[in-house]
């Protein structure tokens, strides 16, 4: 007699059911296992791949960042010297009107107008007789009052010191807006 005739047949029935339900489920496990470890790598490789991106991405801003401060360095070492110039300029300026200044001052030296000898009917009579230690070259002219011709030095002094200032503008203008 064999073992099989034994077992009644719903019992056998039931323990090859479960035998096979076993090897399904431990196959299935094993799939699983084999298919995680699978994704697993995929993920380690896209980590890696991830990684370098991210790398080659802060490289390049830190190049930009390195580059835009070079730039930066450089206009404020042009705009600096732009700075030199001008005070420069509006020194030498300020003190040829102060020379100048003096001199009216001390009538070192005068100033003139030169008069319109066409003009018949203004009805002033200005002295236009050049004084005989001086030689006046052109037409008839008047000298200034000191104090006058101080007023107008004033005001050229003010002109020039606003020219001075608009093409240093101009200039800062130009070196901020030019790339390089």
């Amino acid at each position: 007699m064999r073992l099989a005739d034994l077992i009644p047949a719903p019992y056998r029935l039931l323990a090859i059911s479960g035998l096979l339900a076993a090897l399904v489920g431990g196959s299935a496990v094993s799939a699983w296992k084999v298919q995680d470890w699978r994704y697993g790598q995929q993920l380690a490789e896209q980590a890696g791949l991830h990684k370098d991106d991210l790398i080659a991405i802060s490289n390049a801003a830190a190049d930009q960042v390195r580059t835009a401060q070079g730039n930066r360095l450089a206009l404020e070492q042009r705009l600096s010297t732009s700075e030199q110039t001008h005070y420069k300029e509006l020194s030498d300026a300020q003190r040829n009107q102060a020379r100048l200044r003096d001199r009216l001052a001390t009538a070192d030296l005068r100033m003139s107008v030169l008069l319109d000898a066409t003009d018949a009917g203004s009805g002033d009579e200005v002295s236009a007789a050049a004084p005989t230690g001086g030689v006046v070259h052109g037409g008839t002219r008047a000298q200034l009052d000191p104090a006058h011709a101080q007023r107008i030095i004033g005001i050229t002094d003010a002109g020039d010191q606003g020219l001075i200032a608009l093409a240093a503008c101009q200039a800062y203008a130009k070196e901020v807006s030019t790339p390089k």
